[in-house]
């Protein structure tokens, strides 16, 4: 366990302990997306278009609209000559094909996890296996990674039930790969069902779900079962984050809730807490994690214990342009 340390001893406030989970926040591949933004508007000068929402948080996006990147939903809203940049969950194969046709400049933040599933999936379709996408259908990392390959050649499995009923569209031998934001203890599940189904299904050379998703869940798990009340700071679409809820509700936590920043924060949920759990999602800021500890300062008489956990310290290469 980490170190306690007091707030504020002499204010008359109720008590209040904080169990701080480490590591949580932000990833190597949410900063690597972010910072392509920061440089490519050093370098190129505003605007560029950044299609979809970089990274699954709105503090993010509004920080990086007053820098002067434009979010758009597809391509065709990029002038041409513009400067465009690929969200950090991954595009199809059709969206570099269509800015090369269109000879707009583009940087692809796609992170390099999401990549590496990309082409795991290409290698077992050269090899004639049909595919099996463990994932959430219409995520933006699912349909990037559907987009990798000719359409029926994926098939999306989202649950032990879909996994259960599955039925291959061909002869052709199987494989599977995941969404890199799933849950581990649920992927897991699925997994089970599918080897036990289709014993010589092919799986990834390594684990697909990301160092990140599973350092945060391992964290949340340490903090959930000690824990009257768990706080996950994080955007409602970013999948990482609802699922550090649903593994601190499954490890032992009786309430856990996502909030996007302290004014979302339902004070009435603390009335009689003694514990208070707390996390951030990969794609949320420190500076959010520091806004809920102003806020919970300001009615609590606030004692931090922050948990020991994996120290990450990968960082992934930038794209050429901008490594200079």
């Amino acid at each position: 366990m980490g170190s306690s340390v007091q707030e504020n001893p002499a204010v008359s406030k109720p008590q209040l302990r904080l169990l701080l989970a480490n590591p949580r926040g932000f990833c190597a591949g949410v900063e690597r997306a972010i910072r392509i933004v920061e440089l490519s508007l050093q370098k190129y000068g505003a605007p560029v278009y950044v299609r979809h929402e970089i990274v699954h948080n709105g503090f993010v996006v509004e920080r990086l609209k007053r820098l002067g990147a434009v979010f758009i939903d597809e391509l065709d809203k990029a002038p041409d000559g513009a400067c465009v940049i690929f969200s950090a969950h991954g595009v199809p194969k059709s969206v570099p094909a269509e800015a090369n046709r269109r000879r707009l400049f583009y940087l692809n933040a796609t992170c390099p996890l999401v990549s590496k599933v990309h082409v795991e999936a290409e290698r077992h379709a050269a090899a004639g296996r049909h595919i099996v996408l463990i994932g959430h259908a219409g995520h933006p990392e699912v349909e990037g990674t559907l987009g990798q390959l000719p359409d029926g050649a994926i098939s999306l499995v989202q649950s032990v039930e879909e996994a259960a009923r599955f039925q291959p569209p061909s002869a052709a031998p199987l494989a599977f790969v995941t969404q890199t934001t799933l849950s581990v203890d649920d992927t897991i599940e699925i997994v089970a069902v599918l080897r036990e189904r289709f014993p010589s299904i092919a799986g990834p050379h390594r684990e697909d779900i990301c160092y990140a998703t599973t350092n945060r869940q391992d964290a949340i798990k340490e903090i959930a079962p000690r824990a009257d009340l768990v706080l996950v700071i994080g955007a409602p679409n970013s999948s990482n984050s609802v699922r550090l809820v649903e593994v601190a509700k499954r490890a032992g936590a009786p309430l856990a809730a996502l909030i996007q920043r302290a004014a979302d924060i339902a004070w009435p949920l603390l009335d009689g807490v003694k514990r208070l759990g707390l996390s951030a999602g990969a794609s949320a800021p420190e500076a959010l994690v520091n806004e809920v500890l102003d806020a919970l300062r300001e009615r609590f008489e606030l004692t931090i214990e922050e948990i020991d956990g994996r120290r990450e310290d990968v960082v992934f290469n930038l794209p050429r342009a901008l490594a200079s």
